[in-house]
Parts: C-alpha cells; structure tokens; sequence
C-alpha cells in the first residue's frame, strides 16, 4: 500500500468517525501529504524562517517580510483555511431600515455580489452624530452589544451576519463554487465586504478601521486582518484552538482542543486538510501563531484569560515571543499586546471598554497604558543573570555500584538540578482557605451524579488540594489505596482537562475504588499567576522543586487520611506530569507504585533538533527546570537520566505507557534506557515490575488509556498483568 494511503488508514484507526471529512475524502480522493519527506520543525516554526528551512534566507527586514507574506498567506490557504475568491466588482447594496436621533443613526442593509447575485450579507451601523469621520469598530451579529459600547465611545460601528446567531455566508458556496474556502474563512471574507460599503460613507474614517471577536470570531478575526490590510487594528479575544494558540503547545497532550477534537466537533471551521496532522503536527508547515504575526505590523491585541479552557497562558505567550520579531522589524513593538482579564471565558463591558481603549491608543484617540506583562516565566535568559550558572562539564553521571549508594547519587543530582531548595516545613491538613464554590464551578470540578464525594483540604503552603472517593468510601471503615492525579501542561484549568473524550481521568480512578487526590500545580488553575514571580523571589529553585515539595505535602496528607491505606499510594502522571512523578517517586520511597503515560524523551538523546525543542523544552520553554537549560547542546552530560529516575525507583512498579505516534518521545530511545533499568530490578529480583505499554495511536489521555491504568492497578501481583 502507498504509504500516504497508509497514512490515511492510520488516521482512520486511531481517530474517531469523521463523516463530513470522509465524506470530502472520498469526493477528493486526496490523501495525506507524504510525512516522511516533511521536515519535522523544532518547537515553533519562525516567523521570519521561510518554509520548508533552508528554502530562502532568513527575512531580516520589513521588505523580506511584505514579500514573504503572500507566500505565508498561500500555505495557510492550503493547509488549514481553504481559498477565497478575489474582492467583487460590484455591490448591490439594499438599505433595509434607518432610524436617525439626537445620539446617533442606525442603518440595516443588505449586499447582493458575486455571480448573478449569489452571495448575500446584511450587515447594520451605528453612526454616531456629527460629520465624521469615525474611526470604524466592526464585529459580528452576536456582539451587537459591543458596537453600541464602540459608539458610544465615538466609532461608526458595524454588525455583520457573519456569526452563528445570523450567519449569510453559506450563500458564499453557491456563489463561488470554484473555492474550497472554510466557514471561518468565509466569515472573515465578509468582513471585507463590509469594508468595501465603507469606502462610500463619507461618516467613515478608512484609515481607522478596527475590528474584532469572541471564540470562533476570534479566530475568523485574525483571519480577516491577515487578509484584508485595510484592517488596522485586530482585537482577537479568546480564539484558542485555530486561534492565538498554537497548535503543538495547546493541544491534547496539555488537555487543550487538540486538531482532531476541533475538526471533528467543527468539521466546517476550518479545511479538512487540516485533519491529516492529528498527532503529527511538528510537520505542520504553518503553526497557527504564524496568522497573528500576519496582522503586522498593524496593530493586534490578544485578549486572554487565565482561567478560560480554549486557551493557555504558556502556549499564547509562547505565540507572542515568537512574533515579536515580526513587528520589531517594523519599529512597532509597540502596537502588539496581551491583554490579560480574569476569570474565564466570558466577557462583559469593562473588557469591551478596554478593548476601546486599545483601539483609541492605535488611532491617536488617547493614551491608556497596555504594558507588557508575562504571567508564566519562560525568559531564561533573564533568569540566567540572577541564578548561579552550571557547567556541564563539572558534573559526573551516577554509576552502578551497590544499590543503596547509586540511588543516593541519583538522588543528589537530581537535588542539584531542582536547585537550592528555601526553608519549608509540611503542615498539617486544615479546613481554612479551601477552594470556594465559585472556583470549583468556574474550574469545573463538581461531581454530581457521579456517585462521587469530594473533600476539600488545605494543605501544604496554603495549597487547595481535593480528595476524590467514592461516596460510600467514608461510610465503610475498609481503607482504599490511594493515588497522587499529577496533570500535564494544563495552564487554565489544572488539573482538569478542558477538553477531553469520555470522564475526567481522575474521576474515572474514583469511580474504580480509589481516592485520588488533586491539586494545581504552580502556573495553573487557581494558580496560574502564582508563577509569574516565581524565579524573582526564587532565582535558585526551580518550579519542579516547587511542585515537588507540594506533592510530598500531597502525600504526606494522605498518609494521615482515615479512608487511604497508606501502604498503597500510588502516583498517576500525564505528559508533564510523568516527568514529575518519575522525579517525584526516583525521590520519595512512600510511592509503592507509578504510572506514567507519555513519559519524557531520554534526556541525553534529547537534542535541540527534536521536533519537541529537546531538552529546551523543560529548561527553557517552560522553566520547569531551568537548570536543564545549560545543557542544551550538552545532553551526554546530563548528570541524570530517565534510566536513573527509573533505576532508582526499584524495587517498587514502574509502568510506563508510550504512544506509537508521539512527536515528543522516540520509542526506540527508550529501549536502552528500559535495558538499564531492568538490569538494577533484576539484581532486586524485581525485572516484572518495570513494563512498558506501546500505546496504539497518537499521544493522548482518552477514555480507553483510563482503563488500561485501572486494570493494571486491581491486580495486586506484577505478573498477573502483562503488558505487550
């Protein structure tokens, strides 16, 4: 078989039905790009490096930038939004209604273009009284209401049947049946008829056109001022997935709404080509923080919350860095921002008059400060000039010699990368500062109708943690095992996954006879902003060292629980939070088992050509261990390795779970570190109680991988459960 064909059964068998991409499947015949022959890009592609790498210099100039753009422009056409035709010649345009008082007029319209008139938009303004011109403020039909914020602060404001609440542009297709072009895409192309009306109303200031949207209209917004240069202002609040977010830092493995989730729950969004990188989105040619670096070097403001599921405080800030550049070219730095707002997903009118204010800055209406802040520390340079620097040559590899003195090696190195570790004592469980009801609704952390309780403690350093039971659990006085839920990357909700297939992990091991105790690690959930000062207060530490200490607080509050048999507490970790746990159990002998899906790539084959980012990733990319930062370039000399955290584990089970189609980790590298670390059970007598699953499909946490790990755990011998 063909191997693209191959490639296509494989989406196929890991991936849920798809009819409406199928069924463009099979009216296509086309089948996924030949993966082999991509180039695997590290971390995010630059914006300024044209694809594929090597094909062109590095733009380093507003003119290299102005002609790459349109070649950009083209892969994002073809890969992810789908065509569009060019402007029409003609408007007929309908004025439907108009009511003119003392504050303002308000004018609907309809727009017939396009072959034989096909096409059709009604749209409506708000023009505020006197002359003009106003500087313009354009949105959709279900953000009426902030146009009539926008008016009141002076714009000529315009509404568009480009929403789900009134949307025209299925009459698009008919009208151009020649162009493959996208619901979203299609919505942004509206927005530039809109603007072809304008150019006829004296009231209307073209040179201040600003324009902006919510979610999917987030989205469709950073489209539009991608294609349409009229567009001077962007506002793109909370468009997440296809959005601000790109698409390796947000997406399943950070419990995020990954491709295949958005292509299958919004098939018509986006183009169906866009499907095929399920799992391989390294060789995505575009990443999707590439359509923000198009709006400039105009001027565009993301609009993020720190607790809203869409959207990532690390992945959207990641975006921001990498783009940066682009404006810099142009001596306008200044004219890109986030914005940051509490809360979730919704807005309200302070944010809208901030939006405003944004606006009003751009177009010489005012001077409101939008300083530029971070809320996640991923500046390791910074952070290099007030920590203590490592060389990696000065650091010796643990050797095997007897047991007891290799683990204390390891331990200590381990030690000497966490950093210097600040005074802390481990307090006992107290009801005082546990999470309040508005934060569990907000963070969707309720169990009813689960047959589930849960317990609110405080613990550690004033630290929210929650026990997960089944409800008759504290009836009955027989004790349960426990297990320590340690999350992946989940910036906004923590240890809850934002999206997902089936139940909460989590709650899928309460309901199987097990109290699961949670909590937010430093940087996400309730505590994302906690990390914003982190490496200020702590510049020898490290955010591991810190959710590490919380998770032994963790432990020691379930050793003391009345209904945890505290001879079987067990760790559960996920993505990031199998590179914590397999640090946290190499450290604390109280674990009695681990289990560790989509654990990290051996760290002395972790190279800066990994389309991961190698080991930049941890030590730079998220500053979760910085220190691993000075060895990049230098990764034989890692003093330590996923063998040694393993190693150091023995006798106790370790089960390892690794995805066959997982950009972050080589199966084949962890071969010899399993071969290193069996060779220390075995002198134990212990060889079954290292496994290692390979996982079907590509990395993420679904329902079926749930059930794998409940499984493993009700057998009580390592032998009885064999893992192929």
């Amino acid at each position: 078989m063909d191997r693209r064909a191959e490639y296509l059964e494989t989406l196929r068998t890991m991936t849920p039905q798809n009819d409406t991409f199928e069924a463009w499947v099979e009216a296509t015949g086309e089948l996924p790009p030949d993966f082999e022959a991509m180039p695997s890009i590290p971390w995010l592609p630059d914006p300024l490096t044209p694809y594929p790498p090597g094909s062109a210099p590095q733009i380093d100039s507003a003119d290299a930038w102005e002609a790459y753009r349109p070649e950009l422009k083209d892969l994002f056409h073809h890969w992810v939004i789908g065509t569009m035709p060019p402007r029409p010649e003609k408007l007929d345009v309908t004025q439907l209604s108009e009511t003119v008082t003392d504050t303002g007029t308000h004018r609907e319209l309809e727009m017939r273009f396009g072959p034989d008139n096909k096409a059709k938009l009604w749209f409506e303004l708000f023009i505020p009284p006197g002359d003009g011109p106003h500087p313009v403020f354009i949105t959709q039909d279900n953000h009426r209401a902030w146009a009539l914020i926008a008016m009141r602060r002076g714009y000529l404001s315009v509404v568009y049947a480009g929403s789900d609440s009134r949307d025209d542009t299925a009459t698009f297709i008919d009208a151009y049946p020649d162009h493959d072009w996208s619901k979203l895409l299609r919505r942004a192309w509206a927005a530039g008829r809109c603007i072809d009306y304008l150019e006829n109303v004296p009231e209307a200031n073209m040179d201040q056109i600003a324009m902006t949207g919510h979610s999917r209209n987030g989205k469709m917004s950073l489209m539009a001022a991608a294609m349409d240069e009229r567009i001077a202002c962007v506002i793109s609040s909370s468009s997440g997935t296809g959005g601000s977010n790109p698409m390796r830092l947000y997406g399943e493995p950070q419990f995020g709404e990954g491709i295949e989730l958005i292509t299958r729950n919004f098939p018509d969004w986006f183009h169906p080509r866009w499907r095929f990188f399920v799992g391989r989105e390294d060789k995505l040619p575009v990443g999707l923080h590439q359509l923000v670096a198009l709006s400039a070097p105009r001027a565009c403001l993301l609009s993020i919350a720190v607790n809203d599921g869409v959207e990532s405080t690390w992945a959207v800030e990641h975006t921001y860095k990498s783009v940066k550049p682009v404006w810099e070219l142009f001596g306008a730095e200044d004219k890109l921002r986030i914005m940051w707002r509490e809360a979730g997903h919704e807005t309200w009118p302070t944010v809208i008059n901030r939006f405003m204010d944004w606006c009003d800055l751009q177009f010489g209406r005012g001077d409101v400060e939008f300083p530029e802040r971070y809320v996640y520390p991923i500046d390791w340079d910074a952070w290099t000039a007030n920590a203590k620097p490592i060389d990696p040559t000065d650091h010796a590899q643990p050797s095997n010699e007897d047991f007891d003195t290799y683990k204390a090696k390891v331990r200590e190195s381990i030690h000497t990368m966490l950093g210097e570790e600040p005074p802390g004592l481990s307090l006992p469980r107290t009801n005082y500062g546990e999470e309040p009801n508005h934060i569990e609704t907000m963070l969707r952390r309720d169990v009813a109708g689960r047959g589930l309780r849960k317990n609110d403690i405080t613990f550690g350093e004033y630290l929210n943690g929650d026990v997960y039971v089944p409800a008759d659990v504290e009836k009955d006085e027989a004790k349960v095992p426990g297990i320590l839920w340690l999350h992946p990357q989940s910036n906004p909700t923590g240890y809850v996954a934002a999206y997902r297939r089936g139940e909460q992990a989590y709650r899928t091991l309460a309901q199987a006879g097990y109290a699961v105790f949670c909590f937010d690690q430093i940087g996400h959930g309730r505590r994302v902003e906690e990390a914003e000062h982190f490496y200020r207060d702590h510049p020898n530490w490290s955010i591991l060292g810190k959710t590490i200490r919380d998770a032994q607080d963790a432990i020691s509050v379930m050793e003391n629980l009345p209904y945890i048999d505290s001879e079987k507490i067990y760790v559960v970790g996920y993505a990031q939070g199998a590179f914590i746990g397999m640090h946290l159990m190499a450290l604390d002998e109280r674990i009695a088992k681990g289990f560790f899906m989509a654990p990290p790539q051996p760290f002395r084959l972790d190279t800066a050509d990994r389309p991961s980012g190698g080991l930049a990733l941890w030590g730079k990319h998220s500053m979760l261990l910085p220190r691993m930062g000075f060895f990049v370039g230098n990764e034989s000399r890692m003093p330590y390795d996923v063998s040694d955290l393993i190693s150091a584990s023995a006798p106790r089970d370790v089960n390892l779970f690794i995805h066959e189609i997982d950009y972050y980790v080589d199966r084949q590298d962890y071969d010899p570190a399993i071969e290193m670390a069996k060779k220390v059970y075995a002198a134990m007598g212990a060889e079954d109680n290292v496994r290692v699953a390979d996982v079907e499909g590509y990395n993420h946490f679904d329902p079926s991988m749930q059930q794998h790990i409940v499984h493993l755990l009700h057998f009580l011998s390592p032998t009885d459960y064999v893992i192929e």
